[in-house]
């Protein structure tokens, strides 16, 4: 599923885009409580509910908005529990405080909006001792490879677990959430909405990178840049292969010209299968494939290569 994150200062435009992400088939909202001027009132948020709900309210540490005592946001999520959300974001410092209490499920949560650590899996594992019903772990990419070890970790989890990187280089990540077992992805409610590095809209997920037909045997393609964000390349070549119903998504792969080679090796276990070449490195590529064109050879610079049984 893709869940809409919707953040408003009044109840009126919450409930409006959330309504409206709902007609639009998101099949599942967040609500930013810490963005509301005043004290939620649940039974106007929820009443006209055309999805489930995440109820969600963050300290400025954690990206969010609230600023006030830390005992009235637990509260204001205690109160969100009573009122029947489906399910709750709790942060890890904070969900022990915070009992399971009827039938929302509980969102372990785990934000870093510096870096990707070292310890993810160590991390992970205290984070399963808080009787959580998914676990879900952002972190910021600073390498590639930093995808690699999120979506291994997505994998493995033996609870559910939604995992992603932000930042341009974290892309990839959010997109193939899916494929490796996560139950849902986060979207902005639209472009103007973005609520973190890299985080794309529902419109994008939804249109662009058809993110519910995204499954285990999907094969993955993309262009490789840097600057890439500007490319087409997605948008023509998904939609070539949702019109061919070819199980494929192509993303954009954001990699410094010092990553080039090591991009290559850590993104084995994705099984890229192919990969549009530009600027910095149609040269460089030339020296990582086993076979080229004669033009390739001549011209001393690629921009296509395809991973074969030999290698690329």
């Amino acid at each position: 599923m893709i869940c809409v994150t919707i953040a408003r200062t009044r109840h009126k435009m919450m409930v409006a885009e959330y309504r409206a992400a709902s007609d639009q088939g998101a099949q599942l909202a967040e609500l930013r409580l810490d963005y509301l001027r005043h004290e939620p009132d649940f039974k106007r948020l929820l009443e006209h509910r055309g999805c489930p709900i995440i109820a969600t309210c963050r300290r400025p540490a954690d990206g969010g908005r609230f600023g006030g005592p830390e005992e009235k946001r637990l509260l204001i999520l205690r109160f969100a529990i009573v009122a029947g959300v489906e399910y709750v974001d709790l942060e890890t410092e904070i969900a022990r405080k915070i009992p399971r209490f009827g039938n929302t499920k509980r969102i372990i949560s785990y934000h870093n909006f510096e870096t990707t650590p070292q310890n993810l899996a160590s991390i992970h594992e205290e984070m399963l001792e808080l009787d959580p019903d998914f676990v879900k772990i952002v972190t910021k990419a600073e390498v590639p490879s930093d995808n690699v070890r999120m979506l291994q970790l997505v994998s493995s989890s033996p609870v559910p677990m939604v995992g992603f990187c932000m930042g341009d280089l974290g892309i990839p990540s959010r997109v193939l959430a899916g494929k490796y077992g996560a139950p849902f992805t986060y979207a902005a409610f639209n472009k103007e909405r973005i609520l973190a590095p890299g985080q794309l809209s529902f419109e994008e997920m939804r249109d662009v990178y058809h993110y519910d037909d995204i499954n285990v045997d999907t094969e993955v393609f993309g262009v490789i840049g840097d600057p890439v964000g500007h490319s087409l390349s997605p948008l023509i070549h998904n939609t070539a292969f949702k019109t061919l119903g070819m199980n494929r998504v192509y993303l954009p792969f954001r990699v410094p010209l010092d990553n080039f080679k090591t991009f290559l090796k850590d993104m084995e276990s994705l099984q890229l299968k192919g990969l549009s070449v530009t600027i910095p490195h149609k040269e460089a590529s030339v020296e990582q494939v086993q076979q080229a064109d004669g033009a390739v050879r001549v011209v001393g610079a690629l921009n296509t290569m395809v991973r074969r049984e030999g290698g690329w």
